[in-house]
């Protein structure tokens, strides 16, 4: 047995950190996009709602085709699944740096959110096969990737972007990303019987439910809902956050924070992409203790009251970047909470199709994200933006607390365990 202990001790936080790091390869995927927008328009006039078109077909593209990239990973195991997908994020930006054409830019948002979609995929739900005893902290660990993973490259995208134009940020950064990926998929692998511990702290089911079940039952559904509304806020800040503080007038106003001074959108951009990785973890060990839908309350309430503030507050540059760090700190649990409480109901054996086909639910948010630029050209400010993504925000939190939990409760009373420890 020792074996098995040693392998479970090194053998899956070395598979974590493998899935960590092709996480940080395709954040700039999602949260790099803002930096383009304006260059892009600027370069062919193209109209920012029909550019953002591209950003809804790679989120669309991104969640909804998991659930089958899923069903390969249960079924083959993750490490060709991931080298396909390394390629297509490779292949995408490449073809965005040749773009001439709208119908171009969104054949390539296609092709890089199918790409993305297999490593995110890939990676969530390998973490919680790895790690059925953790699930909220390594599920956030992994997201923690795509979350943050951009934030070391704010800078030097848009260095390039100013110095040598975004097709050469595109292009470049396009190879090297999906190089990495490629490179480590090789060695991703799915656990073995006897190679991961069978304790947890939170309520588990006793069985594993097929994809089929799974959709057959009132609380998906419910879990779905919640996740639309709580994805379609932050989606529309990590797309419109550029174009927001380009008409707040406050894009290059010098902020000073913690000893470091930078124009209002780097920093803010900086900043986001940190706190947007660190709550993962945070709120995935929180909800490890504490329960989920506790956490799930706790968070979403934070974030609807900071989309509000931002509301208020957001032209001023300095509140503009605290409050979007703020945003984003209370927005990006949503990628932990949610597939840990998919596994602890539904089981771990189809876990990474399970998962997938709840994480379409951000395709689903996605197609609301052009409407905000529309909406904003009729109203003439961001203010109705904000205020329908914080009320969306305060009622998923609500019916964390007043229709998930009681359902789950009732849900999992003669299915749920909670597994005892191990003798020692």
């Amino acid at each position: 047995m020792s074996g098995t202990g040693e392998t479970v001790k090194g053998g899956r936080w070395l598979q974590l950190a493998f899935g960590v790091i092709c996480m940080c390869m395709i954040a700039n995927m999602q949260y790099g996009w803002t930096f383009f927008v304006n260059p892009m328009q600027e370069r062919h006039g193209w109209e920012r709602a029909a550019i953002q078109v591209a950003f809804t077909l790679f989120v669309v593209t991104e969640t909804w085709l998991v659930p089958i990239e899923g069903w390969f990973v249960d079924k083959y195991g993750p490490r060709i699944v991931t080298l396909v997908g390394g390629v297509l994020c490779a292949l995408a930006w490449v073809m965005n740096s040749y773009a001439t054409s709208l119908t171009m830019l969104y054949v390539a948002a296609a092709v890089g959110g199918t790409g993305a979609g297999a490593v995110y995929g890939t990676c969530v739900g390998n973490s919680l096969k790895w790690f059925p005893d953790r699930r909220g902290l390594a599920a956030g660990i992994t997201a923690m990737g795509f979350g943050a993973g951009s934030a070391l490259t704010v800078v030097p995208i848009q260095w390039m972007i100013k110095t040598h134009g975004y097709e050469s940020a595109f292009f470049y950064f396009g190879i090297g990303q999906g190089l990495i990926v490629c490179l480590l998929a090789l060695f991703l692998a799915a656990p073995r019987k006897g190679e991961v511990p069978a304790v947890a702290r939170v309520s588990q089911s006793r069985r594993d439910y097929t994809p089929g079940e799974m959709v057959r039952t009132p609380i998906f559904w419910v879990m779905y809902a919640m996740f639309v509304m709580m994805a379609a806020g932050g989606l529309m800040a990590t797309a419109q956050l550029g174009p927001i503080a380009k008409d707040f007038k406050i894009a290059d106003v010098p902020v000073s924070l913690l000893g470091i001074t930078l124009p209002a959108l780097t920093f803010a951009a900086t900043l986001d992409r940190v706190l947007n990785g660190v709550t993962r973890p945070f709120f995935g060990w929180v909800s490890d203790h504490i329960g989920r839908e506790n956490t799930m309350f706790l968070s979403f309430a934070i974030e609807g009251l900071g989309i509000y503030a931002l509301s208020v507050f957001g032209s001023d540059p300095f509140a503009f970047v605290l409050l979007t760090g703020l945003v984003f700190f209370a927005w990006g649990e949503i990628y932990s909470l949610f597939p840990a409480t998919c596994g602890d109901t539904f089981g771990t054996k189809y876990a990474a199709t399970n998962a997938g086909l709840l994480y379409t639910a951000k395709g689903t948010a996605a197609l609301i994200v052009p409407y905000t630029s529309l909406l904003t050209t009729w109203t003439g400010s961001w203010h109705a933006v904000f205020i329908a993504a914080a009320a969306l925000n305060i009622i998923a939190a609500l019916m964390a607390l007043f229709v998930l939990k009681p359902m789950r409760a009732a849900y999992t009373k003669s299915a749920a365990v909670l597994t005892p420890a191990p003798a020692a």
